[in-house]
């Protein structure tokens, strides 16, 4: 095979062996790679319904065929596991370069499998592979850890992807943390990680990528890199300002969520916008592995010195959502939650779900303790002393660790959370693009914009301008597409950024050129297709009531926008729901018949 090495490894942590085994193209055409091979084998292995945190959760670090390539953005790693965050599918996708490390090293998938007495790491040397204590990193922040592992390997050019404090202490939006900045974030995969005592996975790569036509393979990449370059977001927003050019442009559309969902406008958004980030504290861009867009900010702060980020989400749940409107206090929170390990947009919501339950008077001062800053919007204080009081679980930051959703159940005030399947809303109201509002709620990973990424057609005009508010048919099958190319684009092991410029058939032509196939558009859109149903079967065997869980928080459904140019605006979610289910071949209760998954090859699981 081209592209692939045909090879995943297996590391059991509970007995401590090691085996290399093996797939053939006939498996790589089925299920392509990330997310394709990490649903795959928990549905074939895995007992959906296992405690996320029990040694029988299993975890799957996976490549996909473009990544380590130059394949533009071909950088991208996903972790697949069950989330302790949702109780469903988890699929965290991280960019940097540990994914094209992993590659190199000559390995297309790692499955991590029990779980280990004592902290350990995994040491991948190409074809070496050991495994070693690791109870000296216990404890350590991101940036300490890579650089121990550096100095005790004896080699800078490792790569690691790793833990904080927050996933050591099964904080359950906790991330897995790359190159000290980049994150594999959603869905709590971090503490899965924590939960086994894996504090790192360190690889070092010394191969090169074999693609079917070198020739053909590098006139294909230059073409799109050029479509890409030439695009005026993936060329000009992304590079100059970063995700946060978002900030203004969401602002002013009106579908900015302020003060948890409250608002969907925020009077601060320019002081905190991607274009103010540049004029302050923008040292220069930072791209990822293979990357043509350099997205990824270099910032310098008086009080912090060099770090990375914020991303436009990060901003925005530590802001706006929060109703802080203050710059620097937002990137030294953000990497305060890099150190850490953490999500930053659950990390916001629980943050703003707390917020309200405070508003409200259903948390009050007593249960937070008399010198804790209390919960008002726009207090700072609150951004700096809770992360450390939720990575290390201490005082009141003990119940924050557990997420928006189970606290705000705790103080009885579950219609303040904002999210879908418990986990935490990302920075679009829906009420002001109702496709993105179905997304979120059929997401098969819970609240969770970029599997989807309706903003695209309904504000950006990606592929093409869709009125926000239009719910038709049309809709409802962009929605679908949408889905289905993103399994796909994970699975190749690009980045979704790549769809500003880039369409399904580009995808198609870099797939073919590098692995030597021959399939059309609509049959890799099928295997986008089978991994969505296939994370949707896993989630139904793990207990999802669609009926139920497939649905958004009440406020967006029944308490139109009071301000900006949605004002009056619900999200038609009842009169869209349905209509998907029809168009996805489902059962009108959301449950996936028998006929479809034979259709989808999805039977044998």
């Amino acid at each position: 095979m081209y592209a692939y090495w045909g090879k995943i490894l297996r590391v059991n942590l509970t007995d401590g062996t090691i085996k290399e085994e093996h797939f053939d193209e006939k498996f790589a055409k089925k299920w392509l790679g990330t997310r394709g091979f990490g649903i795959y084998y928990l549905l074939k292995e895995m007992d959906p319904t296992v405690d996320p945190f029990s040694p029988e959760n299993k975890m799957i670090f996976a490549t996909g065929p473009l990544t380590g390539t130059t394949a533009p953005t071909g950088g991208r790693y996903m972790v697949i596991t069950k989330s302790p965050l949702t109780g469903y599918i988890a699929m965290a996708n991280s960019g940097g370069f540990f994914g094209a490390e992993l590659k190199f090293a000559g390995w297309d998938a790692i499955i991590v499998e029990g779980a280990s007495d004592h902290p350990v790491y995994i040491y991948i040397n190409d074809e070496s592979v050991e495994i070693r204590d690791a109870s000296h990193l216990w404890g350590k922040t991101s940036s300490e850890t890579e650089a121990a592992l550096k100095e005790e390997i004896g080699d800078k050019r490792i790569r690691a992807a790793l833990i904080g404090p927050a996933g050591e202490n099964l904080v359950r939006f906790a991330a897995v943390m790359n190159d000290e900045h980049r994150a594999a974030g959603r869905g709590g995969v971090g503490a899965v990680m924590g939960s086994k005592k894996l504090k790192a996975i360190v690889v070092r790569g010394h191969k090169r990528v074999e693609v079917a036509d070198r020739a053909k393979f590098t006139s294909v990449v230059k073409e799109k890199t050029d479509k890409l370059r030439n695009d005026p977001t993936a060329g000009g927003g992304l590079p100059k300002y970063g995700t946060a050019v978002l900030v203004n442009i969401i602002n002013q559309n009106g579908l900015y969520p302020t003060r948890n969902f409250q608002y969907s406008q925020f009077e601060y958004a320019e002081e905190q916008s991607g274009e103010a980030m540049a004029a302050k504290y923008l040292v220069r861009n930072k791209p990822c592995y293979a990357c043509p867009i350099g997205c990824g900010r270099v910032n310098r702060l008086p009080t912090l010195g060099i770090t990375e980020g914020p991303e436009y989400e990060s901003i925005w749940a530590l802001g706006a959502h929060n109703g802080i409107n203050d710059l620097a206090s937002i990137i030294e929170a953000n990497h305060l939650a890099d150190e850490y390990g953490m999500d930053t947009i659950s990390l916001g919501g629980t943050l703003a779900t707390a917020m309200e339950l405070y508003e409200k008077g259903l948390l009050k001062q007593e249960d937070l303790g008399e010198d804790a800053p209390p919960f008002r919007w726009g207090n700072t204080e609150v951004l700096h002393y809770y992360i450390e009081k939720i990575a290390k679980r201490e005082g009141f930051g003990d119940k924050l660790a557990e997420g928006g959703y189970r606290l705000a159940e705790m103080y009885n005030g579950v219609e303040y959370f904002m999210g879908v399947k418990k986990q935490e809303l990302p920075a679009y109201d829906p009420r002001g693009a109702e496709g993105h509002g179905l997304g979120y709620a059929t997401n098969n990973r819970g609240g969770c914009h970029i599997k989807q990424y309706m903003i695209s057609p309904e504000i950006l005009g990606y592929p093409y301008k869709m009125d926000p508010h239009d719910i038709s048919d049309e809709k409802v099958k962009m929605v679908i597409l949408f889905q289905d190319l993103t399994a796909l684009i994970d699975a190749a092991g690009l980045c979704v950024f790549t769809t500003f410029g880039l369409g399904a058939d580009d995808y198609r032509d870099m797939l073919n050129a590098a692995l030597g196939w021959d399939l059309s558009t609509e049959e890799y859109l099928k295997i986008g297709e089978r991994i969505w149903n296939a994370e949707r079967l896993f989630n139904l065997k793990a207990g999802l009531d669609p009926l139920k869980e497939d649905t958004l928080p009440k406020r967006l459904l029944e308490e139109p926008v009071k301000n900006g140019p949605n004002k009056g605006h619900v999200v038609r979610l009842h009169l869209m729901l349905p209509k998907y289910y029809k168009f996805r071949g489902w059962t009108e209760d959301g449950k996936i018949p028998g006929e479809k998954l034979k259709e989808l090859g999805l039977d044998e699981l």
